[in-house]
């Protein structure tokens, strides 16, 4: 079973929940996974489990981020508010570093999340190389 993180900053909330709702079919048999206000909204709209962490300002974002350091996400979904100032920036940045550093998809917005959802790939089982950290690991054991 595929895992999803679904996040949104407050001035996206709406179209992520939209978007989720236009694709109910697909998260039937996927285990989620939200920060806070999002993840009850979710539940509200799917009729499904959602996994509800804390609010991202509050350290949601960066237990979303341990899951994927724990190769427990599949795939992250961040709808994130560009053009607003947000206070944990810095957690939102780190969240994006570490589904990167952790070769999982990452959506920032509708259409790339179509996409994704589109994609063969992900109704395979497809695994995505997993990344090797040990030359990184290595040279910080040899001093």
């Amino acid at each position: 079973m595929k895992s999803i993180a679904l996040v949104a900053h407050d001035g996206k909330k709406a179209e992520l929940l939209a978007w989720v709702q236009q694709h109910a079919a697909f998260f039937q048999d996927k285990q989620l996974y939200a920060t806070g206000t999002t993840g009850q909204q979710l539940k509200a709209t799917l009729k499904l489990p959602v996994h509800c962490l804390a609010s991202g300002p509050l350290g949601g974002d960066q237990q979303i981020g341990a899951l994927i350091a724990e190769q427990k996400i599949d795939w992250l979904v961040f709808f994130w508010d560009p053009l607003s100032s947000q206070p944990h920036d810095p957690d939102v940045k780190a969240l994006i570093r570490l589904a990167v550093v952790w070769n999982i998809p990452v959506a920032c917005n509708s259409a790339t999340a179509d996409y994704i959802v589109s994609s063969s790939l992900f109704s395979q089982d497809y695994q995505a190389a997993k990344p090797d950290f040990s030359a990184y690991l290595n040279r910080f054991s040899q001093s």
